[in-house]
């Protein structure tokens, strides 16, 4: 089978499914594992990150909303000449990846288009289950589910009945974005509190004012994209509230994967070091500050 996926979450899965080699074409953003890097790349974000504030990219982001314009670039020809036999996308957020719609007119005749948008940690675990399904590895994708889950139930022993922490866990950070869909669930899971996130809903902008208000105990920097020096970097000069730990979002918090477990462990660390083990993931610690945010 020859597959493109145009979104990183399937590129690991379809790598732990061990079908890296059926991999023709992959997104710009697709970088774990390492071995996919190099494969030619059919689409790619209009926006370059590294060359913008926080409040740059938002505004960019905003703008080309609201024109109804797309964040990304297909490359048809391209698309066409990999001859795939499957096409990954997904629908649940513009600002992530090519949406199914966008393809419409890219995608060759004859190959299957699969869609993947998970909302909570059941709904990953089902992805997985669904594109085994989609590339025939029924079997395989059941043991990444148990695994994940094994991960995820391991972390929640090791803190059951601890008081919860507060946290506010900030998607974005100039605006703050509270966070979403499977990410306060991941945080309850580690023993804390998600004080302004919804579960299952998209992230939403808020203000430091309003984070200040919920009183959180501990903020994680874990702007969508970036790994824990690029959140850390990001965030240095914002005098936070309360002590704060940059992350890595784009490994193991905004991507919805397996990987997402080992995001469960790391936050089961950092609001319970010394109940739940250190997973060894990236972490960056600020120090607190009686400041005010502004």
């Amino acid at each position: 089978m020859r597959i493109c996926s145009l979104l990183p979450s399937a590129t690991e899965m379809i790598a732990q499914l061990g079908l890296i080699d059926s991999l023709v074409g992959v997104s710009d953003e697709c970088r774990w594992p390492p071995e996919v890097v190099g494969k030619p790349i059919v689409t790619a974000a209009k926006i370059d990150p590294s060359t913008l504030s926080s409040l740059e990219i938002d505004q960019a982001v905003r703008d080309s909303l609201a024109a109804g314009a797309s964040l990304y670039s297909v490359d048809p020809e391209l698309i066409e000449a990999l001859e795939p036999d499957l096409i990954v996308t997904q629908d649940l957020c513009a600002v992530c990846a090519v949406s199914s719609g966008e393809l419409a007119s890219a995608c060759p005749a004859g190959t299957k288009m699969l869609s993947l948008d998970p909302r909570t940690l059941n709904d990953v675990a089902d992805s997985v289950r669904v594109l085994a399904r989609a590339v025939d590895r029924i079997d395989r994708g059941e043991q990444i589910v148990t695994e994940m889950w094994a991960t995820i139930d391991a972390a929640a022993e090791a803190v059951r009945g601890l008081p919860p922490v507060r946290v506010f866990f900030a998607e974005w950070i100039d605006p703050p974005f509270s966070a979403g869909h499977w990410l306060p669930e991941m945080i309850e899971l580690a023993g804390g509190i998600d004080v302004l996130g919804q579960g299952g809903q998209p992230s939403r902008p808020t203000t430091w004012d309003a984070v200040m208000a919920a009183a959180p105990d501990l903020i994680i920097v874990a702007p969508c994209g970036f790994d824990a020096d690029a959140a850390a970097a990001r965030a240095e000069g914002i005098a936070f509230p309360c002590p704060a730990i940059a992350v890595d979002a784009d490994s193991y918090y905004s991507r919805p994967a397996p990987r997402l477990a080992d995001g469960v462990a790391q936050l089961a660390h950092l609001f319970h070091p010394e109940h739940a083990p250190d997973p060894g993931l990236p972490a960056i610690a600020d120090q607190p500050s009686s400041a005010r945010l502004r």
